[in-house]
């Protein structure tokens, strides 16, 4: 298939498509008169790509799964490097959770200061617009 018809089937642009291929993300073959050609392995690869991202990881982070599709592996994250990103995913992920939760701690704990404050009648009444 050529570069429209696989931005077509992915659901994204020629131009991501190109910019994968300059990344070394997508396989550049071309034929004898130097179109794209693509077939329904580079799909998959862009599958795998755009689920990845959807979990937010970055570009860089999709190449082992790519480069673990691509030696037959069917899922993609059979491989070691792609189970090491996994593992640096997860130990983000787990320490944007400890930031959220501090800030939660932190933000219920001002909460609960200013309605002891309010029903404690400390500082002026403030009325309710809505």
């Amino acid at each position: 298939m050529r570069i429209g018809e696989l931005a077509a089937r992915a659901g994204t642009t020629t131009r991501t498509l190109r910019y994968y291929e300059s990344r070394g993300l997508l396989p550049a073959r071309r034929t004898g008169n130097g179109y794209r050609t693509y077939d329904e392995d580079d799909v998959r690869l862009l599958e795998q790509i755009r689920t990845l991202q959807d979990f937010g990881f970055d570009l860089e982070e999709t190449r082992p799964f790519l480069e673990c599709l691509r030696s037959g592996h069917p899922e993609g994250d059979s491989c070691p490097a792609s189970l090491a990103v996994y593992r640096r995913k997860l130990t983000e992920l787990d320490a944007l959770l400890g930031e959220l939760n501090a800030v939660r701690a932190q933000v219920g704990a001002q909460l609960a200061r200013a309605e002891a404050a309010l029903e404690g009648g400390l500082g002026p009444r403030c009325e309710m617009t809505g």
